[in-house]
């Protein structure tokens, strides 16, 4: 599983990754985690606002801090 975090670094951006890798840790999923920097290709994924969440390619939640149920609930559909 691929899980990207699409932002510039910024503490919700952190925050983010760390609660994604929280819960895949929970779940004992392996994942992948991939930030995504570059303007560019966080446009190629047509969101609004960061920071966003990906998982598998699809994109879960942009421009806001999804719940730990809600990425939950994403990681395991996604398996």
């Amino acid at each position: 599983m691929n899980i990207k975090i699409l932002g510039g670094g910024c503490p919700k951006c952190k925050r983010l990754e760390a609660l994604a890798r929280e819960v895949a840790g929970e779940l004992s999923v392996e994942a992948t985690f991939i930030k995504v920097k570059a303007m560019d290709e966080i446009m190629a994924y047509d969101i609004i606002s960061t920071p966003a969440l990906v998982i598998d390619e699809q994109v879960k939640a942009s421009g806001r801090m999804p719940r730990k149920d809600e990425i939950a609930e994403w990681i395991r559909t996604a398996q």
